[in-house]
């Protein structure tokens, strides 16, 4: 454990550090290009990371899991992220936006049907929310259902979501009530369900390895018992889960950076030019010290806000700040790592090239930076 983030990280937390770690260097980096170029991982993944308990880091004990302060997923995120495939932790923690509604509004039945499988790593869920005319705008969405005795039917579409095309079940956010936000409701729909379909996995400039689908539900039968909290009252529940989702975008953001400055590092000092590896000459040494200001003034900010959400006191304000900070940085790294890897960098097979791929969904997933920043505006005016 590094001293300078001994306020954030115990020793309990970097136990799990080196747990994790061992698994992505043993069981996943090996295999990530085939994973990638596959478009998929095994879903084996799932039940491995589900027996060893990382699924379940900060979940309660009554559904399943391992209680524990936000710094513990933020490790789980970090030290995923170093097995180099962004898409891969993306999916793999697909259940971190699709279950947080559940455990918080749901009921008993619920919990015990739809969580507890999902952090034994037996099931996968993912959330529906996004549609093909509306991205940002969540509160236009479309997709119908209405009540017909004990089923809600449900008709409509979803796109850009994130272990669709595998995914047990969804939480999915749908129309029961008039136009805007106050008509949302959140429903549990299983894939299983007739008239559930999905179109083949959407192919995405990166992300490779985590599978993307559109879902299409034709008078889907959905139990009024699969309906999360109170009717209609849906569009606060998607405004409660963007805060943490936001936050581990800044994480995967800020561990991108990271790695391409890492990655940046070791090749300056392996490559030469004019006699000299590149860390000879002043300008590859200036870029360089101007990547590591910005990775360490970013994760600094990212943690001090996840330290104050962790207390409780709402961040709306600054965890939209950050994620509009740390995708920057994030941009900006990347991007001069793969100037500095020069024409490798442009090459498959070099970590910078899909750290650059990787990077881009960073500021338009959870919330665009054009929407980050009217939040900001309207908090600080």
């Amino acid at each position: 454990m590094t001293n300078e983030y001994q306020e954030y990280f115990k020793e309990e937390h970097e136990i799990l550090r080196n747990s994790i770690r061992s698994l992505v260097k043993k069981g996943m980096t090996p295999e990530i290009e085939k994973w990638e170029e596959a478009g998929e991982f095994p879903r084996e993944l799932y039940k491995i990371a589900g027996d060893m308990g990382f699924l379940g880091i900060g979940y309660p004990e009554e559904v399943g899991g391992t209680p524990g302060d936000i710094f513990f997923k933020i490790v789980v995120t970090e030290e995923l992220m170093r097995c180099g495939s962004a898409g891969l932790v993306a999916s793999l923690g697909s259940l971190d936006i699709a279950l947080p509604p559940i455990v918080r509004r749901g009921t008993t039945f619920q919990k015990e049907r739809f969580v507890m499988p999902v952090l034994r790593g037996e099931k996968i869920a993912a959330l529906a929310v996004t549609e093909p005319g509306g991205g940002s705008d969540v509160a236009s969405l479309r997709t119908r259902a209405v009540r017909d005795g004990d089923f809600y039917v449900v008709n409509g579409s979803k796109t850009f979501i994130t272990s669709g095309a595998r995914a047990d079940q969804i939480t999915c956010a749908v129309r029961t009530g008039g136009e805007g936000a106050h008509g949302i409701s959140f429903l549990i729909i299983e894939s299983n369900t007739p008239g559930y379909s999905t179109g083949h996995p959407l192919k995405k400039t990166g992300w490779w390895a985590s599978d993307t689908a559109e879902i299409f539900f034709d008078n889907c039968r959905v139990p009024v018992e699969n309906l999360i909290g109170t009717e209609n009252k849906g569009f606060s529940i998607i405004m409660e889960n963007f805060q943490k989702e936001r936050l581990m975008l800044c994480i995967m953001a800020n561990m991108t950076a990271q790695i391409a400055l890492e990655e940046s590092i070791k090749y300056s000092g392996e490559r030469t030019a004019f006699g000299l590896p590149l860390k000879g000459f002043q300008v590859t040494r200036h870029k360089l010290a101007d990547m590591a200001t910005l990775v360490e003034a970013s994760r600094e900010f990212t943690y001090r806000v996840a330290a104050r959400m962790n207390a409780g006191v709402n961040q709306l304000k600054e965890v939209s700040m950050a994620k509009i900070f740390a995708c920057n940085v994030s941009d900006k790294v990347t991007y001069d790592a793969v100037q500095i890897f020069g024409g490798y960098g442009f090459m498959r097979g070099y970590l910078v090239e899909r750290l650059y791929r990787d990077n881009r969904i960073l500021s338009i997933g959870g919330g665009t930076t054009e929407i980050m920043k009217e939040i900001v505006s309207g908090l600080i005016m």
